[in-house]
């Protein structure tokens, strides 16, 4: 449930955007500046979340970040204006930023090497299912009144406070003194390229589909969520057969066919003529992202073991940056040329597989997963 927290906060207001801007006497434009808002701070502060939590502590971090979270989610809701709302967004955004790549870590930890792709698959799962529901809960809740679309993460947040994750899982961390340095690897660099590019594309169409549905189609809140919601329901189906293919096939041909789908996806989205060829690409991106953030995780968790945290905080950080600058790259040629504007985020998936063609053989990552970066794991002190 924590995973699926990023995600939702990323996504609960792309339905929505025509009903926040109307609410608070604004323009769409402006309010789809609301996933900015949210993934700037979010996408910054993985840059080094991860090391600082595991030299505080996991579950005391985890903790007191979820505390935050119902906060900003009460400030969202009740915010007059389009400034304090936009505010609260980089509040959440912020507070998110200490969850999920401490989950990451003790996922790693915690299981066996074979089954680490499996692991990844339904943790990616879990970040669908956010995905799944966000939109379509929000899309509910702005055909009565958008502010309440800040009621489910806010309960899913108190929740986690309430029912932590075990001691025995979070407790646990690499001996020693949590390195900046180790973070300095090929193995990582490879993955925060690759997430940098997958939710540049990803963001790019939840953002892109929800103008389209309402201005091509003229779909409601309710329609534009059940729209959006097929891209996490389609990867959540799909979660064990990705993990397995991980395992099977490794992160370099599984990322290859997966930016594949990835970039006909975007297109068929963009260019559908009708709702379901629209959504027909909605799904085709939503399994495609879950494989690729099965892959990311599992490619960055393995590169250093001295610090687990820090190395997925930093990839997810890359990923999250490309999800913050979606709106900024692409809503503005969306409002220039809308079919060749949206057909745009295709280019994306492009870079990267020119990136894992480039890399093939030369990253060292060929194959399944190979072994993980090995070091003493050790319960953490007091």
């Amino acid at each position: 449930m924590g995973g699926a927290l990023g995600p939702y906060g990323s996504t609960m207001v792309t339905p929505i955007l025509h009903e926040v801007a109307q609410g608070l006497d604004s323009t769409p434009e402006l309010a789809a500046s609301a996933v900015t808002a949210y993934m700037v701070p979010f996408a910054a502060l993985m840059l080094v979340s991860g090391t600082l939590a595991e030299r505080w502590g996991r579950r005391r971090t985890i903790q007191v970040s979820l505390t935050v979270f119902v906060l900003a989610c009460a400030l969202c809701a009740f915010s007059p204006t389009m400034e304090l709302f936009l505010a609260s967004r980089v509040l959440q955004g912020a507070t998110n930023a200490f969850t999920t790549p401490l989950l990451i870590a003790a996922i790693t930890d915690s299981v066996p090497h074979d089954r680490l792709g499996r692991s990844m698959g339904w943790f990616a799962a879990w970040q669908a299912m956010g995905q799944a529901f966000s939109p379509l809960i929000s899309g509910v809740a702005g055909f009565v009144d958008w502010r309440l679309s800040f009621v489910a993460p806010a309960l899913c947040a108190m929740a986690l406070i309430l029912l932590p994750p075990d001691e025995s899982v979070t407790g646990r961390r690499a001996t020693g003194r949590a390195s900046w340095s180790s973070l300095l690897n090929r193995r990582l660099a490879l993955a925060c390229a690759l997430a940098f590019l997958c939710y540049l594309a990803a963001v790019g169409l939840t953002v892109l589909s929800a103008l389209r549905a309402e201005d091509v189609f003229g779909l409601g809140p309710l329609a534009r969520g059940l729209v959006a919601s097929s891209f996490g329901i389609a990867g959540l189906l799909l979660a064990d057969f990705v993990g397995r293919a991980l395992d099977r096939l490794g992160p370099i041909t599984l990322g290859l066919i997966a930016n594949t789908v990835l970039a006909v996806g975007l297109v068929t989205a963009a260019l559908g003529p009708s709702v379901a060829a629209m959504t027909v690409g909605v799904i085709a991106v939503g399994a495609s992202v879950t494989a690729m953030r099965a892959t990311v995780n599992s490619v960055a968790a393995t590169s250093t073991a001295d610090n687990r945290a820090g190395a997925t905080s930093l990839a997810l950080s890359f990923q999250f940056f490309g999800g913050a600058l979606a709106a900024v790259v692409w809503v503005p040629l969306y409002d220039l040329a809308p079919g060749a504007g949206f057909a745009a985020t295709a280019l994306a998936p492009l870079l990267a597989i020119l990136l894992l063609v480039a890399v093939w053989g030369g990253a060292g990552i060929r194959g399944p997963l190979g072994s993980r970066a090995e070091s003493p794991i050790s319960p953490k002190t007091p």
